[in-house]
């Protein structure tokens, strides 16, 4: 006679094939995924945790902890996964630790003696409890993933947004584009020093052309960023002021004159050198 293990062991891959035909396939993310190479990997994840959840049931077995930690590791950081609500994800583990209530009821039927209660409840509570932390830890780790996602990806649009192109030997532009916040102005007064002085710019012109609301904040950045440029020897001049900047500037009382501006990148392009 079967016990509890062996009868679910010979079922992991039936298990993973009546998830994924009970599955939603209308939800976001990787559930409702139409790639097959996708689908056969959303299997293999579902099916590797039978494998290893069905060892819970076997008194001889060992190192369960550390083969859940290494899957939850790779399900949390899977782009799939990473790419679908995390409510959604949560939901798929209770529909999985129903299936386990199911199986646990379908074993017992399959029995020739009636199991006790006592047994019945220990098998569930040892579901409800691991699902439980499983639940748990899936959630702080998918989170801290999609922080780190969220973060790089941050930094990338930042670093993009404010590059030094080198067009000459010595002489570079940084278009800039968009609203520009305090963090924003901060990289953007970093990045330029630093590009400058490694590829030893002399001249370098700023182009306004792609902003659209100017304040004091942002002048004094960019004068912050003018007066560091002298520092390490490079001239910094301005072009594409837009009519609409020049009034607000005109209005707040900002003085550029200490800078020579442009009308556009390409009278500013013929005055370098």
């Amino acid at each position: 006679m079967k016990n509890l293990y062996e009868f679910i062991k010979e079922r992991t891959w039936s298990i993973t094939e009546q998830w994924y035909a009970d599955l939603d396939k209308s939800k976001d993310g990787v559930y409702g995924t139409t790639d097959y190479v996708q689908i056969q990997s959303l299997k293999n994840q579902n099916h590797e945790f039978h494998v290893i959840f069905c060892e819970l049931f076997n008194a001889d077995s060992s190192e369960t902890e550390e083969r859940f930690d290494n899957w939850l590791d790779a399900v949390a950081r899977d782009q799939g996964h990473l790419n679908t609500p995390l409510d959604q994800i949560i939901g798929e583990f209770l529909t999985v630790q129903e299936q386990y209530y199911r199986l646990v009821q379908d074993y017992v039927i399959s029995l020739d003696y009636t199991s006790t209660h006592d047994e019945v409840y220990q098998w569930n509570n040892l579901i409800t409890a691991s699902f439980s932390k499983l639940i748990r830890e899936f959630s702080k780790r998918n989170i801290d993933e999609s922080e780190k996602l969220l973060q790089a990806q941050q930094e990338m649009i930042v670093e993009l947004s404010s590059p030094v192109i080198k067009i000459k030997q010595d002489v570079a532009i940084l278009p800039l584009v968009g609203d520009i916040d305090t963090h924003r102005a901060q990289v953007i007064f970093d990045k330029t020093l630093s590009h400058c002085n490694e590829f030893q710019i002399e001249e370098l012109v700023i182009d306004l052309s792609g902003v659209v609301i100017i304040d004091t904040m942002v002048a004094a950045q960019i004068f912050q960023v003018i007066d560091g440029l002298k520092l390490i020897g490079t001239v910094a001049s301005l072009t594409g002021i837009r009519p609409e900047i020049a009034q607000t500037a005109v209005q707040l009382g900002i003085n550029f004159s200490g800078v020579k501006v442009y009308a556009t990148l390409e009278q500013a392009l013929q005055n370098t050198k």
